[in-house]
């Protein structure tokens, strides 16, 4: 079942790359607090993820964080490995948090995971956004289709603003 505006995100552990190396980071530890806008794609370096999902997130970085947000994340079901290579390629390091779910546990838990065997991926992430306020959702978008439109950063900025 899919999380909806309203639910609690469930329990789960990522992994991040600190200065001193990889780190275990649970759902509470990021979220918990704090105004969150999470934003999820189905894999780095994968060109919509990287040439049109996550350049929005940095444009927009200032605009978002100046509307309450006290953070943007982004997840992929990929290694805490790749994750960094992709913060550290696209500049993005001091801007994005960059979670990795590299087993899938938190996909799975917010139940946003898709079948992507055909294109050689195995099971991944569905492309979407979320506003996440002290762990509950607010919002969620999820996109139906291959390209970046609810779950990009203009539509979260319509969003704030509402």
């Amino acid at each position: 079942m899919t999380i909806e505006a309203g639910q609690q995100l469930p329990e789960a552990m990522f992994k991040v790359m600190t200065p001193d190396g990889p780190a275990d980071r649970t759902v509470g530890e990021v979220f918990g607090g704090k105004k969150i806008v999470l934003f999820a794609v189905p894999g780095a370096f994968t060109p919509t993820c990287t040439m049109n999902h996550l350049p929005g997130y940095l444009e927009h970085h200032e605009t978002i964080l100046s509307s309450g947000v006290d953070a943007i994340a982004v997840v992929s079901v990929n290694d805490v490995w790749v994750m960094s290579q992709w913060a550290k390629s696209t500049k993005a390091e001091e801007k994005i948090i960059f979670l990795a779910d590299g087993n899938g546990a938190f996909t799975r838990a917010v139940g946003l995971e898709a079948d992507m065997s055909i294109a050689g991926f195995g099971s991944r992430s569905r492309r979407y956004s979320m506003i996440v306020d002290n762990g509950v959702v607010k919002s969620v978008n999820v996109e139906q289709g291959r390209g970046v439109d609810v779950s990009g950063a203009a539509h979260i900025l319509e969003q704030l603003k509402a």
